[in-house]
């Protein structure tokens, strides 16, 4: 049996910096992140908003790794936001704080997509995970995004924890990407043929002056432009740790599933974008708890039952990767709740937004 190519990874978190007294989000006027690049180099940059900061691994080259790096990276944020009388948390948006009170960073890539996005940038006070996975050449990685589109909502299904919007209970699941959708080129990816096809439109699309760089394609899933990788940005960022690699070992799982099927000549069916989206909105609804839809069997399944399934799908190339212990915490993920039905319960037993943020600020220092 042919040996499965190292699939490398690249994880980028987005963190909250917060008032430990008021529980709001709070700018660290750059403190937190000049301190980090001090340390971290280029692993740590500015968001939009100041009062987010992203983080990212080096290219690790399995999920041991990954883990390891991003336990390290959210230990040093911790610290460094301790020396400024600030705390970090993880989940897809904040409880209750108000984009209109959250000043911009100060930065001209920033300005420019205020100038042209205008509220829609500004209100996008919103956190991901994003998971890169190394790829042979992009003709293959093309391919593989195209299959690998099914499997989106499964995830983020998984990844559900922002169940809150400016103080208000929203009813989903993940909020987040209810905000996004306001952005241009965001949303389940374009199915393509080729890589000529794809850069053809991206070709287009700076001739044009639509975007000035073909980064600015904000889809759940992309082919990256500059590097040899697909890009998962369909999750919410996690409360803990465990729940980050959790979700990074699938999607590896998944992609190298797909690329050992090729070796076979064999591929994933694809399916219309429509009928995937329907799966996508009922992700952000009601995370696990709900149903989806099984297109090949056409009716609905409970979303956990899909779950169940997809590990069975990935299942004969877990233990090549060492992840197997990683996607085994599915089953607690499954039987605890996602981080939005943790912030939910909280909120239930409390009344008290400002007790949900002290929960997500306490969980982010879980297991490090």
């Amino acid at each position: 049996m042919k040996k499965l190519p190292v699939f490398t990874l690249g994880v980028e978190e987005e963190y909250q910096i917060i008032d430990p007294h008021s529980r709001d989000l709070r700018s660290h006027l750059s403190k937190i992140v000049d301190g980090a690049k001090i340390i971290l180099n280029e692993q740590v940059k500015a968001e939009m908003h100041q009062s987010v900061v992203e983080v990212g691994t080096n290219i690790c080259k399995n999920v041991q790794e990954a883990a390891d790096e991003i336990k390290y990276l959210r230990s040093k944020i911790v610290e460094l936001a301790a020396k400024q009388d600030l705390v970090v948390g993880g989940a897809g948006t904040h409880p209750f704080s108000r984009w209109q009170d959250q000043p911009i960073t100060d930065d001209p890539r920033y300005h420019h997509i205020v100038n042209e996005l205008q509220d829609a940038a500004r209100s996008n006070l919103i956190f991901g995970m994003h998971c890169h996975v190394g790829i042979e050449n992009r003709e293959i990685g093309m391919q593989l995004m195209n299959q690998a589109c099914y499997f989106l909502p499964h995830i983020f299904a998984l990844s559900t924890n922002s169940p809150f919007w400016e103080g208000r209970q929203t009813g989903y699941k993940s909020f987040r990407t209810k905000v996004f959708d306001k952005f241009p080129r965001t949303g389940l990816p374009e199915y393509f043929d080729s890589v000529a096809a794809y850069d053809n439109y991206l070709d287009t699309l700076v001739k044009t002056n639509c975007i000035d760089n073909p980064k600015k394609i904000w889809w759940d899933l992309r082919l990256h432009p500059f590097y040899d990788t697909i890009e998962f940005r369909i999750c919410d960022m996690s409360l803990t740790v465990d729940e980050t690699i959790c979700i990074v070992a699938i999607i590896q799982a998944i992609v190298a599933k797909l690329y050992k099927l090729s070796l076979n000549n064999m591929s994933f069916n694809i399916y219309r974008l429509a009928l995937i989206k329907e799966n996508k909105f009922r992700a952000a609804r009601y995370g696990i708890e709900g149903n989806m839809i099984d297109f090949g069997l056409q009716k609905e399944v409970e979303t956990k039952m899909l779950i169940l399934e997809l590990l069975e799908f990935i299942d004969d190339v877990v233990d090549e990767l060492g992840s197997r212990e990683q996607i085994n915490y599915v089953h607690t993920i499954m039987k605890e709740g996602t981080g939005a039905d943790k912030q939910l319960a909280v909120f239930e037993k409390t009344n008290d937004l400002s007790q949900v943020v002290d929960f997500i600020t306490s969980e982010f220092t879980k297991g490090l």
